[in-house]
């Protein structure tokens, strides 16, 4: 739960980065907190603050990463 806190919120200062042209969130940490649990926190961000949905990268990674470990969990709990 809370590393998809904090993907949520890296989206959302990154895209507020983007927009008044600061320093950005190198794209590896982004899918890095995907990568180690925040993968739902970081697809939601994407939609929610229309962050870097023109990637397609993004666009296939995110859910790739929230399907693998769907069913990693689902693996390790049956």
């Amino acid at each position: 739960m809370i590393m998809n806190i904090l993907a949520f919120c890296l989206m959302g200062i990154d895209k507020h980065r983007a927009r008044t042209r600061q320093w950005r969130i190198p794209e590896r940490v982004l899918f890095g907190a995907a990568l180690l649990g925040g993968s739902v926190g970081a697809w939601v961000g994407m939609y929610l603050f229309h962050h870097k949905t023109r990637h397609w990268y993004f666009v296939v990674g995110m859910p790739l990463i929230l399907a693998v470990q769907a069913a990693a969990v689902i693996y390790l709990t049956h």
